[in-house]
C-alpha cells in the first residue's frame, strides 16, 4: 500500500517553520481506498508571500487542529506504507520532524514521483508538479493546495506504474539502492559512476554552474553523506534542492584530493563552499624565554602586536611541526608544551631530550638548538612528497620549490628525479595559497618517510 501525501508550510525547510494543510491518499495501486485532509494551524505566522502562494492565510488555520491533535492519526495511516509524493524528501523530512516532536518513531520507504518522472517519462524539459502535469494531460483541481496536488500525484503514480516498463519502482527498494536519498533532481547514473578512490567532486546547478567543490578520500562514500544526512534546516534543504548533477575528477592520494579541492574552490568561488573563501592563519608558533632564561616554543592564536615563528590554521599542523623540531633538535616537549602532566619527560625516555627540563643541560646550549629550529622554519626548503600513484607503475609527486607549492602530478617510475627543473616539466603547476601551504607543510612533518629533499636548488 501506498500513502501519497502533499503538504502545504509556512516555509521550505522543517527546523523552523509548520505545516498548514495535509493530504494523505491511501492508494493500493489502482484506486484510492482512503483519505485524509485538513487545515492544520501551525502556530506561527504565515508570511505573506506564502499566503499569495497557496491562498492559506492565518484566519483559515486559526480553529484548525494542531500537528499534535493530528500525529496520532498520521502515524496510523503512515507508518505501514510506502511514502509517495513529488520530491519526496522535502514532504517527509516535515512529516517526519512533527511526529517525532509529537513522540511518534517515523522511518518508511519512500518513492519521489520527480526521479520516478525523469526515468519513465525522460526527454521532458521541466519536471515540476504543474509542467509535468501539463505535458501529461492530468488535472490539477487546487494548484498549490494539498488535496490537489495530493490527487494529482495519486494519478501521476498511476500512470508511472502503468508505464515502468524497466521496473525502476521495483528497483528503487533495492538494499544498494539510492533512490530514496538522492537529490530529486540528481540522476541516479551520476551516483553510480562516482568511484570509490580519493578525489574532488562537483555539485552542479540546473545550469550546469559548479555550486559546491569537495574532497574525499573515498568519493562516494563522502557523495554519499551528503544525501544520507537529511537534516531539516534549512542551508541543507537549500543546498540539496539546487543540486542536478555531479562530476568528479580522481587524485592518486588524499593529500593530492586536498590540494585539487582548494585550487578549485579558489578559481570557481562555488556558492555553496565557505570554509577557503574566508581563509586566514588562525595560529602560530611563538618564541618567549622562561624566568631560568631557557626559550620555549608555544601554539598560540595569532596575536596583532606579535611575530610568530610559523603560522598555521589548523592546530593538528602546529602541533605535527612542534613534534618533529623536537626530534630533529633534540628539544623538550615539556618545554614545547607538547607533554603538560608531571609524568617524567618523554623526550628523556625516548632519548631525544637532554634533560633541559631537570635543568641537566644548561640554558646556552638548549638555546642554541631551539635557535637552529626556529631558523628551519624560516628557512624555504626544497622537497617532493612521494606516494602511490594512479596506477601501479607510477608515483605521485607534490613538488614544492623554495617552500613554494609549485604543482603536482603523477609521474612514471623511470621519469622520477632529484632535478627540480626535470620534474617541472613533467607535473602540473598549480595556483598556491595560505589554505595549499598548511596542508602541504603539515603532511610534509607528519610523513617525513615520503618526503624526498632537493639540494642545491636556485632561489
Amino acid at each position: 500500500m501506498y500513502a501519497i501525501v502533499d503538504i502545504e508550510t509556512t516555509g521550505t525547510y522543517a527546523a523552523a517553520n509548520g505545516i498548514t494543510e495535509i493530504s494523505i491518499q491511501v492508494f493500493d495501486g489502482s484506486r484510492v481506498v482512503e483519505k485524509y485532509e485538513t487545515l492544520i494551524n501551525p502556530l506561527q505566522h504565515i508570511p505573506r508571500f506564502i499566503e499569495s502562494f497557496t491562498g492559506i492565510n492565518n484566519a483559515m488555520v486559526k480553529d484548525a487542529p494542531t500537528f499534535e491533535q493530528i500525529a496520532e492519526k498520521v502515524h496510523t495511516l503512515l507508518h505501514d506504507k510506502i511514502f509517495v509524493a513529488h520530491n519526496v524528501n522535502f514532504d517527509y523530512s516535515f512529516i517526519k520532524v512533527n511526529l517525532e516532536t509529537a513522540g511518534f518513531t517515523f522511518n518508511v520507504k519512500k518513492l519521489c514521483t520527480v526521479r520516478l518522472s525523469r526515468k519513465i517519462f525522460p526527454g521532458f524539459q521541466s519536471y515540476s508538479l504543474g509542467k509535468l502535469c501539463d505535458r501529461l494531460g492530468i488535472h490539477i483541481n487546487g494548484r498549490h493546495r494539498a488535496g490537489g496536488d495530493a490527487l494529482a500525484t495519486v494519478t501521476l503514480f498511476k500512470m508511472l506504474l502503468e508505464n515502468d516498463e524497466n521496473k525502476f519502482i521495483v528497483s528503487s527498494f533495492k538494499n544498494n539502492s539510492k533512490e530514496q536519498i538522492l537529490p530529486p533532481n540528481v540522476p541516479k547514473e551520476n551516483y553510480d559512476n562516482l568511484p570509490m578512490v580519493p578525489g574532488v567532486y562537483y555539485f552542479h546547478n540546473a545550469k550546469g554552474k559548479i555550486i559546491y567543490v569537495g574532497k574525499a578520500k573515498n568519493i562516494r562514500s563522502r557523495v554519499n553523506s551528503h544525501f544520507s544526512n537529511r537534516t531539516a534546516s534549512r542551508q541543507k534543504q537549500n543546498f540539496i534542492n539546487h543540486i542536478y548533477s555531479i562530476s568528479f575528477k580522481e587524485c592518486a592520494t588524499e593529500l593530492m584530493a586536498g590540494i585539487l579541492e582548494s585550487v578549485e574552490i579558489k578559481r570557481l568561488w562555488p556558492a555553496f563552499n565557505a570554509s577557503q573563501k574566508r581563509w586566514e592563519d588562525v595560529y602560530g608558533i611563538y618564541s618567549f624565554e622562561d624566568q631560568n632564561g631557557y626559550i620555549r616554543l608555544a601554539i598560540e592564536k595569532n596575536k596583532r602586536n606579535l611575530k610568530p615563528v610559523t603560522t598555521f590554521h589548523y592546530l593538528i599542523n602546529g602541533q605535527s611541526i612542534l613534534r618533529q623540531l623536537t626530534k630533529n633538535y633534540n628539544l623538550c616537549p615539556k618545554f614545547c608544551f607538547l607533554q603538560t602532566d608531571h609524568d617524567k619527560c618523554i623526550g628523556i625516555i625516548e632519548e631525544y631530550c637532554n634533560s633541559a627540563c631537570d635543568k641537566e643541560e644548561n640554558a646556552y646550549e638548549y638555546n642554541n638548538r631551539v635557535s637552529d629550529a626556529i631558523i628551519s622554519l624560516q628557512d624555504k626548503p626544497s622537497f617532493v612528497i612521494l606516494d602511490k600513484g594512479l596506477n601501479y607503475d607510477e608515483q605521485s609527486c607534490v613538488l614544492v620549490i623554495n617552500g613554494k607549492i609549485y604543482g603536482m602530478g603523477c609521474l612514471k617510475n623511470d621519469q622520477l628525479s632529484d632535478n627540480p627543473e626535470k620534474l617541472k616539466e613533467l607535473i602540473e603547476p598549480i595556483k598556491e595559497n595560505n589554505f595549499i601551504q598548511n596542508l602541504v607543510n603539515g603532511y610534509a612533518a607528519r610523513f617525513p618517510e615520503k618526503i624526498l629533499k632537493l639540494e642545491n636548488v636556485p632561489a
